[in-house]
C-alpha cells in the first residue's frame, strides 16, 4: 500500500520561478556540453533531436517529473544504442531525483539496498580503470544504471528527511497546544474555584442572616460584590493574553504575584478563615511568583470550602533558588460546600504546578487536626 502524501517542499523557500530558471540553464548547459562531446564523424541530423531530447526536457522537471523522467530516459537510451556519446544516464538521474523527492513511497522498494549497491558499482568503476572499446560501452550501461539508482536512494533520503523535520515540527506544534490548553485550565480553575467557592460561603451566610441581621447580610453580599469584580478582572486579563497577538493589546494587568497575597487573606477571611502569611522571600521571576499565588490561592481556597471557619497559616520561603510553600489550617474538618471523595482538580492543579519544576508536593490530614499542603520546588534566577 502506498503511504500518503506528504506535502514537503521541493527546496528551501526559493521562488519557484528562480528554481525552474535554474533548472534551465542546467539543460542548455548539458545540451551544449553533450554536443560539443560529439566527434566530428557524428550525423547532427541524428544527433542533435536525440541529444535536445534528453537534455532541453530538464527545464520543466519540476512541473512534470515523471513525464520528462521517460523522455529523457528514452532519449540517452536511444543515444547509446544508436552508438551516439553516451551520458551515462546523467541527465536522467537528474530528472529522477525530482521523481523520488515528489513521488509516493512504494513499500516494496528497496531505497537502501538500491543505494548501497549504487555506490559499490560507481566506486568499482571508478577503480576498474580503462577497458575496452566492448567493455566500455558495457561499463557506461552499469555505470548509468548505478548513478539512476544512487539519484533515486538521494531523492528518497531527502524526502524521509523532510517528511520527519515536518512530522516533528507537527509534534512539538502539538505539544506546545496541549501545556498551553493545560495551562490555561490551571489558570481558569484557580480563579473560578477560589471567586466561588466566597462567594457560595458568604450568599449562603446572607441567606441565613438576612431577616435576623440584615447589615451582615448586606456586608456578605459587599463581599460577593468584590469577589465577584475581581474575578472578572483576572479573566479579562486571561483572556487578554490569549488574544493580545491578535489585537495587538499592549495595555494588560499584570499577572498576581506574591504581592497579591495579602488581598488574598482579606477575602478568605471575609469567609470565615483567618490566614496568618509568614513571606520569606525577595524578587522572583514571574512564572514562579505566579506559581506560587496560585498554589497558595487554591489551598486557601480548599480551607474555605472544607474547613471554615478556621485558622490558616501560610508560609512562603525563597532562598538559594528553591521555593517552600507550607499551608496548614486547624478547622474541624467539617465541609461547608457539598464534594465528593478523592482528589479534586484543585489538589491535581497544585500538584501540576510544583512537577512542572521537578519539586515535590504532598497534600493530607494533619495527625492533630487540620489539612496540610506542602510544595518544594527549585528554580532559575
Amino acid at each position: 500500500m502506498d503511504e500518503p502524501e506528504a506535502r514537503v517542499p521541493l527546496a528551501p523557500r526559493v521562488a519557484g520561478s528562480r528554481l525552474i530558471a535554474l533548472d534551465v540553464a542546467a539543460a542548455l548547459f548539458y545540451v551544449l556540453a553533450l554536443m560539443m562531446s560529439a566527434g566530428p564523424g557524428t550525423s547532427a541530423a541524428v544527433a542533435g533531436p536525440l541529444v535536445a531530447a534528453s537534455g532541453l526536457p530538464l527545464a520543466a522537471r519540476r512541473i512534470w517529473p515523471v513525464p520528462v523522467f521517460a523522455v529523457v530516459f528514452a532519449a540517452s537510451t536511444a543515444t547509446l544504442v544508436l552508438g551516439l556519446p553516451p551520458d551515462a544516464y546523467v541527465a536522467a538521474a537528474y530528472a529522477l531525483y525530482t521523481v523520488a523527492l515528489t513521488r509516493r513511497r512504494r513499500r516494496w522498494v528497496p531505497t537502501t539496498l538500491i543505494g548501497v549497491l549504487s555506490g559499490v558499482v560507481i566506486l568499482g568503476t571508478a577503480l576498474a580503470g580503462p577497458l575496452g572499446r566492448q567493455a566500455e560501452r558495457a561499463g557506461v550501461v552499469v555505470l548509468g544504471v548505478a548513478v539512476l539508482g544512487a539519484s533515486w536512494a538521494l531523492g528518497r533520503t531527502v524526502r524521509d528527511r523532510r517528511e520527519h523535520a515536518v512530522r516533528f515540527a507537527r509534534e512539538l506544534a502539538d505539544r506546545a497546544v496541549g501545556e498551553e490548553r493545560l495551562r490555561i485550565a490551571r489558570e481558569l480553575h484557580d480563579i473560578v474555584a477560589h471567586s466561588m467557592s466566597l462567594i457560595a460561603v458568604k450568599s449562603g451566610v446572607a441567606v441565613h442572616v438576612a431577616e435576623a441581621r440584615p447589615a451582615e447580610a448586606v456586608d456578605a453580599l459587599r463581599v460577593i460584590e468584590a469577589t465577584s469584580r475581581g474575578s472578572l478582572a483576572e479573566m479579562r486579563h486571561l483572556l487578554g493574553v490569549l488574544r493580545a497577538d491578535a489585537a495587538g493589546d499592549g495595555d494588560l494587568a499584570p499577572a498576581p504575584d506574591l504581592t497579591a497575597l495579602d488581598a488574598l487573606a482579606e477575602r478568605a477571611a471575609m469567609a470565615g478563615v483567618r490566614v496568618d502569611l509568614d513571606v520569606r522571600a525577595g524578587d522572583l521571576p514571574e512564572g514562579v511568583a505566579l506559581s506560587v499565588y496560585r498554589i497558595v490561592q487554591e489551598a486557601v481556597t480548599n480551607v474555605v470550602k472544607h474547613a471554615a471557619p478556621a485558622r490558616c497559616r501560610v508560609r512562603v520561603d525563597a532562598a538559594g533558588g528553591r521555593v517552600g510553600i507550607d499551608v496548614t489550617d486547624d478547622g474541624p474538618g467539617e465541609r461547608v460546600l457539598p464534594g465528593g471523595p478523592g482528589e479534586g482538580h484543585g489538589i491535581i492543579g497544585m500538584r501540576e504546578r510544583v512537577m512542572m519544576y521537578g519539586g515535590e508536593f504532598t497534600a493530607g490530614p494533619r495527625p492533630e487536626g487540620g489539612f496540610a499542603v506542602s510544595a518544594r520546588f527549585p528554580y532559575r534566577t
